[in-house]
């Protein structure tokens, strides 16, 4: 082996070793908690999909909706957060809720009935707790804010996503809540 070649090959290495180990670079810990709490708000849209189907009540509404981003964006400040990032944020969170919903509520049509099970109060019971949850959530975000940015952060996504051990349905809505988690630095 020349001289040459051999000097190549150690630049090779060099040069291939930190694209390597930026690959396999481990998900920074504030992931967990806040796809945990996402998760969280997830289950409880099986509660508000067993609500819906025992009252008929339709899954969108939009007046909710304003209201429960109007409330977050109302607290970014407080989390540092741009009331942009609380906004986008929590409207993915209630895009995946209710893909949870339909998917739960054509189910049971095919069925022809909802799984026996209790059936918390919306409004007294099923709100109050997904109001609490935000401010985890915006807490979380806040963490992970930093991380964002960060080349590794789809992959990061990916494989915390493919490899939970949700029920698929959840399993999908974590990758549309989580779908705008990750952003591109601005060049």
């Amino acid at each position: 082996m020349t001289l040459r070649f051999k000097l190549c090959l150690a630049l090779s290495a060099a040069l291939l070793t930190p694209i390597a180990e930026a690959a396999s670079t481990r998900a920074p810990d504030d992931l967990t908690p806040l796809l945990n709490a996402i998760g969280e708000r997830l289950a409880i849209a099986d509660q508000v999909a067993l609500s819906k189907w025992d009252s008929g009540k339709p899954v969108e509404d939009r007046q909710r909706e304003r209201e429960v981003i109007a409330a977050a964006v109302a607290q970014a400040p407080a989390y540092k957060l741009s009331g942009e990032t609380v906004e986008a944020f929590f409207a993915a969170q209630i895009e995946a809720n209710k893909m949870v919903q339909y998917i739960n509520l054509s189910d049971w049509a095919l069925d022809g009935k909802a799984p026996d099970l209790p059936r918390p109060d919306l409004v007294g019971q099923i709100r109050p707790q997904l109001d609490r949850l935000q401010k985890r959530l915006l807490q979380q975000l806040a963490d992970f804010a930093p991380y964002r940015t960060d080349p590794q952060c789809p992959q990061w996504l990916a494989r915390a996503t493919h490899h939970n051990k949700q029920h698929p349905v959840h399993r999908l809505a974590l990758i549309r809540a989580t779908g705008g988690l990750c952003i591109s630095p601005k060049s």
